[in-house]
């Protein structure tokens, strides 16, 4: 499944529910089924700036192919960065890089969110890119 399909599967899947509460429910589950960081990773340097939570945030270039892993210490916000390497994981540091994340604004995410953790969204897309960036410039 390339990026497209995957950002589709996830907008199907938000099309499901009738309320943000049903919304807010999946993504806390998914965030049980995020791809944990390994405790080594959880330094200081992977911290992702501009989160009012602590996110925590690996990336890995295994054969031309972006893989992340994560945590954080809220269990939405641990479900948003969920949803997000759903969708990057497995994919080229150019795709990741060039990827504009319509999903997010297509189920309306960023609109249901508090100021600071739309903030704390907005970050997480950025470091996301970045670290897809550098694999690109390496």
């Amino acid at each position: 499944m390339n990026i497209n399909e995957k950002e589709l599967e996830i907008i199907n899947e938000f099309a499901l529910f009738d309320d943000w509460m049903d919304k807010y429910s999946y993504i806390i589950e998914l965030g049980k089924e995020l791809p944990i960081i390994d405790e080594q990773y959880k330094t200081a340097d992977r911290l992702i700036k501009g989160c009012q939570s602590q996110v925590w945030l690996h990336a890995e270039n295994k054969d031309g192919k972006m893989f992340y892993t994560a945590d954080s210490d809220a269990i939405i916000t641990k479900g948003i960065i969920a949803l997000l390497i759903r969708v990057i994981n497995g994919e080229a540091p150019e795709t990741i890089a060039k990827f504009n994340f319509d999903f997010i604004q297509k189920i309306g995410l960023q609109e249901h969110l508090s100021p600071t953790r739309s903030n704390g969204l907005v970050s997480m897309v950025k470091e996301i890119k970045l670290n897809a960036l550098q694999e690109v410039k390496s």
